[in-house]
């Protein structure tokens, strides 16, 4: 018998999962004759397509769905995103720009360096356990060989592993580009340590499982002397 890895677990326990059912309801559509200023239109499409993609992926996802699920016509839909690549890419920028405010407010909520790991460690766990699903257009995304797909996700780590790179390097002395490496692997760490604990389904409180995660990291940083 073979032992199933744990990217296996995370891919199958999270494909099974009732995904419509972690999703949030469509804001409610204003009756018909009344119009929505554009602005307003626009999020609430993301919102129904954020459900569809969600719960289907990106090829099984249909955009006659989406417009049923936003109770609008297709040629409406088509006004704000000419296509579903363009309608999934806005809604990448979206996930991409909800991960990193978190991250941002994660690094300003201290000046403790070991409390900051700790606190960006429990950022991706809350973002995996958000309702909304969003992690998985990020980090479970069916299209992710996609150029422009992948230019975003490549961007998106830069940017994560950035943030996280600056508070290694004033622990540790270390040189931007070491501190760089070591922050990717922080950020990869917390990412599919997060997915493991949400696709399992464990009893450890995402407190208390993020903290774990982030000891071990913060362990691992504290080992390299500040002068080598």
């Amino acid at each position: 018998m073979t032992r199933t890895s744990t990217a296996e677990t995370i891919r199958h326990v999270s494909d099974a999962r009732p995904w419509r059912k972690r999703v949030t309801a469509v804001p409610d559509v204003p009756p018909r004759g009344v119009r929505m200023p554009r602005g307003k239109r626009r999020a609430h499409l993301l919102h129904a397509a954020r459900e569809v993609f969600v719960a289907h992926g990106y090829h099984a996802a249909a955009m006659d769905e989406i417009a049923v699920r936003a109770g609008v016509s297709k040629p409406v839909l088509y006004q704000h995103f000419p296509g579903k690549l363009e309608l999934y890419l806005a809604l990448i920028d979206a996930a991409t720009e909800e991960l990193l405010n978190r991250l941002h407010r994660a690094l300003a909520s201290t000046d403790d360096n070991k409390q900051r790991v700790i606190a960006t460690v429990s950022a991706y766990f809350e973002f995996v356990d958000d309702q909304s699903g969003f992690y998985r257009l990020l980090f479970e995304s069916d299209l992710a060989n996609d150029p422009a797909v992948r230019m975003r996700l490549d961007r998106l780590t830069e940017l994560c592993s950035a943030e996280i790179s600056q508070i290694i390097a004033e622990d540790t002395g270390l040189s931007p580009e070491e501190a760089t490496l070591l922050a990717v692997g922080l950020v990869g760490t917390a990412q599919v340590s997060a997915r493991y604990w949400l696709a399992t389904a464990g009893t450890i409180p995402l407190e208390k499982a993020a903290e774990l995660v982030a000891s071990l990291g913060w362990r691992g940083i504290r080992g390299f002397p500040l002068h080598p």
